[in-house]
């Protein structure tokens, strides 16, 4: 029986080559493990009117935690437009599998790491090294929307002096969207932070907020690092706005070591960050609950490359990596971080966007040369 079950989901698009990639790698560490594919994406959207089918769901009550590949999502309108013709106007709305799997999860936590590694062209400098702590599950991202506007969600809000600009707006030309914190939500993500950095000895968590505007969340936000703050008298706090966060990121990204922000705002400067130190294609992610996981690159499925194995593999081999980490598996984990560092500084081998011409697995099998 092997020591690890691992629910494996390619997804869309390069998510199967990506997904190839890291069985390379896999194979080459020699984990104990069994992957076991699960259906999730786009084409089961259009045949089934479900990217997330059940039986995909069930497979993670028995599994450790879930390798992903890439994910398409569209808009509602064009999402309901190509839905099959038998599955048309049965009320089916599209919703992105890989949110809809941090909330079924509960995987509150993002990690993102962005490491600059020596010999890459596309880095902004080679002394980035800092961790995005994104919180998961709620924020903009919880899905609390409403469009139209129920009369009764409407007049509720109509308590608010603020809503009274809006009184003649009609229903159907009104959009909401909620951005819904909780104190324990908050706690959460900040203090796996704090703790990832007492864990990894880094000087200083940044709280990217935007209270001076946004008063209430992130004002709760805000008070809740400081009041969490004090039980780390080694860490430094800073806080800064997400708007001015971006543009110090540009400018001096080496100064910072973990940044904790809200889903939204987490999104956006873990972007931002991963473009510093090459871009999507050294994007890893890992969805971290209390009892689960689930790791992934975080760039899209980019269908005009699917099976073309044209796209970097490397932030697939990182999410591997993370996996492995939060296995336990930490001797393996360290060797695939050292076996890409490698590759990258040689330069003998890379994907078009290195400037080279190698195919996604001629990298991979590169890598695993290096381990």
């Amino acid at each position: 029986m092997s020591k690890y079950k691992i629910a494996w989901l390619p997804g869309d698009g390069v998510g199967n080559d990506v997904m190839d990639a890291a069985k390379i790698i896999l194979d080459k560490v020699g984990l104990d493990a069994e992957y076991i594919h699960g259906d999730v994406g786009w084409e089961f959207w259009k045949r089934e009117g479900n990217p997330l089918p059940e039986r995909t769901i069930k497979i993670f009550k028995e599994t450790d935690c879930c390798l992903f590949g890439a994910i398409t999502s569209k808009p509602k309108d064009e999402a309901e437009k190509e839905l099959s013709p038998e599955m048309k106007d049965k009320g089916f709305v599209y919703s992105s599998p890989i949110v809809g799997l941090r909330q079924l999860l509960n995987l509150h936590t993002n990690m993102r790491p962005c490491k600059a590694f020596e010999g890459n062209p596309l880095n902004h400098r080679d002394d980035i090294d800092l961790v995005v702590f994104r919180e998961n599950t709620e924020g903009l991202y919880a899905g609390v929307e409403f469009h139209p506007v129920p009369s009764e969600i409407f007049n509720a809000l109509m308590i608010h002096k603020k809503m009274k600009k809006f009184k003649n707006v009609s229903l159907n030309d009104l959009a909401i969207s909620t951005r819904i914190f909780t104190r324990r939500g908050c706690q959460n993500i900040i203090r796996r932070a704090f703790e990832y950095a007492k864990k990894h000895k880094r000087k200083s968590v940044t709280v990217v907020e935007k209270p001076n505007v946004i008063r209430e969340t992130s004002g709760m936000m805000i008070r809740e690092a400081r009041k969490i703050a004090k039980e780390y008298s080694e860490i430094e706090l800073w806080e800064t706005n997400v708007d001015a966060m971006c543009m110090w990121l540009v400018k001096n990204p080496q100064d910072y070591d973990v940044l904790v922000a809200s889903n939204m705002f987490g999104d956006i400067i873990s972007d931002l960050a991963a473009q510093l130190v090459g871009g999507l294609g050294f994007a890893a992610s890992g969805n971290i609950g209390d009892n689960y996981a689930v790791f992934e690159p975080t760039h899209g499925s980019a269908p005009k490359y699917a099976g073309q194995y044209r796209v970097n593999p490397i932030a697939m081999i990182q999410s591997v990596k993370l996996m492995l980490d939060w296995l336990g598996e930490k001797e393996d984990a360290n060797k695939i971080d050292n076996a890409i560092a490698t590759v990258i500084k040689e330069g003998k081998v890379k994907t078009y966007d290195l400037g080279g011409n190698n195919t996604s697995l001629q990298v991979a099998e590169e890598i695993a040369k290096k381990i």
